[in-house]
């Protein structure tokens, strides 16, 4: 698992050619959403592409819409195939409108902070929001694992790390068992 920069202000400068710090209109929402489409396709299978905010200024909702709720909902479709996006340097501003993209259409998205700390962005349901939390501390998990800690059934367990999975929050890896099974390890996107 290997993760790859993508920096906002670099494509906004290569694409638009206006000097804008700013995130405004659909069509900009579109030309930018385009150019990071080009680098998911440029990483590996089970690779992170961590998007880059931090030198933005105002992202409106349209472009974040069209950006952040696109790419999340192709992203969780497999459309890029088996690979992870992160939000990185997310500034208030942008927080908000972000968020209620996300939300309007049932959508989250992993985030982190500058000083590494990771959030969730848009809404995530509670139990899928403290399995998170619990796979975040571990760094990784095991169904097993996950269920012996929280005393749990492991269908239960399994089915909250796959939800978690599916929705591109933790990477997912098998390994073979001592005996020779398979089983699957759920990691932390954020290290």
């Amino acid at each position: 698992m290997e993760s790859k920069v993508c920096d906002i202000k670099k494509l906004m400068a290569e694409e638009l050619q206006n000097g804008s710090n700013d995130l405004v209109t659909r069509d900009t929402g579109i030309a930018i959403r385009s150019r990071i489409e080009k680098e998911l396709m440029n990483i590996k299978e089970g690779d992170i592409l961590f998007i880059d905010f931090s030198r933005i200024g105002v992202m409106d909702y349209s472009c974040s819409d069209e950006i952040i709720a696109k790419l999340i909902s192709r992203l969780i479709g497999l459309e890029y195939g088996d690979k992870y996006i992160v939000l990185a340097g997310v500034n208030s501003n942008q927080l908000e409108n972000i968020e209620v993209a996300l939300e309007r259409k049932k959508l989250a998205a992993m985030g982190i902070d500058s000083d590494n700390s990771w959030r969730v962005i848009g809404k995530l349901n509670n139990y899928l929001a403290a399995t998170l939390e619990f796979v975040m501390g571990k760094g990784e998990i095991t169904t097993r694992e996950f269920a012996e800690s929280k005393k749990i059934g492991l269908n239960t367990s399994g089915t909250r790390l796959l939800n978690l999975y599916k929705k591109r929050f933790v990477a997912r890896i098998e390994n073979t068992t001592e005996e020779g099974g398979r089983q699957y390890v759920y990691k932390s996107l954020i290290i």
